[in-house]
């Protein structure tokens, strides 16, 4: 009996991690599709599984971490057959996002991303900082393997740790904000939203695809996203911005046609990395002053209404009067 109970137990376990290892595979697959190679190593500069990974643990617990070493070992084996580089590879992308977890819940974390400090704590504990220990480990795997020329670490180590912290800025708010998502019920909000996605579509493929130097234009649509809907405007946007660009900079079209390889990369990145930042600290604060807001009105409400009840308690007597205790009269 107590076995069966413990088995009964293990199923969804073991279920959550090969989801988890699923959905990382699925996601390098994905992210495998805009790569390029620098000094001989395959990067990407949005490496989506970090993203994933980050966004199981903080939802699903750290009990489903085997899940993503499995999934790293796959997306590595897919691309090559595994060695000791390639396991020391998975065990830093498993290490990296851990600590992520690790650092959020910390802070007190909450997955709502309702405040500033959220916002702030996802860029630097969840995505800046963490995403150090996969770079450096995959970095120096590969040094040590000697696949990396003299003088190629430092390039290969920033674009590995660009990639893996833009997964992380882009990709986990996308998929926290897909959790709690509503559709609009009001019909103004259905053609506003319907606008800022044509609007987020043409104009980031203007400010990509032109030769002319338009990549600012892509920083109204987030600001408008995030006053307007918050993350769950400013997330898909940020997403698409980001795609295009990457997409733009791998051609070398547009704004990095005239850039090496090098050059369009560390353009690429500080594009993304300053719209991940705009979009998400900006969503985060704004929500956070509509919750703060809102708040303050259910509490005026709330006084509001008991001075109503103090008032009509007065209006009424507060104990029963009897008919000797009513003051009389001469002819009484």
């Amino acid at each position: 009996m107590m076995r069966s109970e413990g088995l009964r137990r293990l199923y969804p376990a073991v279920l959550r991690i090969l989801a988890v290892a699923a959905a990382y595979f699925a996601g390098g697959r994905i992210g495998l599709l805009q790569h390029v190679v620098i000094e001989g190593a395959t990067v990407t500069p949005l490496w989506p599984p970090t993203g994933i990974a980050v966004t199981c643990l903080l939802v699903l617990g750290m009990r489903v971490w085997p899940g993503i070493g499995l999934g790293a070992l796959l997306v590595i084996q897919s691309l090559s057959p595994l060695d000791v580089v390639g396991i020391g590879i998975a065990a830093g992308n498993t290490l990296a996002p851990v600590c992520a977890c690790l650092l959020l819940r910390r802070v007190g974390f909450r997955l709502e991303l309702d405040r500033f400090r959220d916002g702030a704590a996802l860029v630097f504990l969840g995505g800046l900082a963490p995403m150090l220990i996969s770079a450096t480990v995959g970095a120096w795997m590969l040094e040590s393997s000697d696949s990396l020329p003299d003088g190629g670490f430092w390039t290969v180590w920033w674009t590995w740790w660009a990639g893996d912290a833009m997964g992380v800025l882009v990709i986990t708010p996308l998929l926290l904000v897909l959790r709690r998502a509503r559709l609009p019920v009001d019909t103004y909000r259905w053609a506003e939203a319907s606008a800022l996605a044509v609007a987020a579509v043409g104009v980031t493929l203007l400010a990509t695809r032109s030769g002319l130097a338009l990549l600012f234009l892509v920083f109204p649509l987030l600001v408008w996203a995030a006053l307007r809907f918050q993350l769950a405007g400013s997330a898909p946007c940020m997403l698409l911005v980001s795609v295009l660009a990457i997409s733009a900079a791998i051609r070398q079209e547009g704004p990095f046609a005239h850039h090496t390889l090098i050059e369009g990369m560390a353009n690429l990145q500080a594009l993304n990395g300053s719209a991940a930042l705009t979009s998400l600290l900006l969503s985060a604060l704004v929500t956070e002053q509509n919750t703060i807001r809102s708040r303050i009105e259910q509490a005026c409400l709330d006084l509001a209404e008991v001075v109503d009840q103090l008032s009509s308690g007065r209006a009424t007597p507060r104990w029963p009067v009897d008919d000797q205790d009513r003051p009389r009269t001469n002819g009484g």
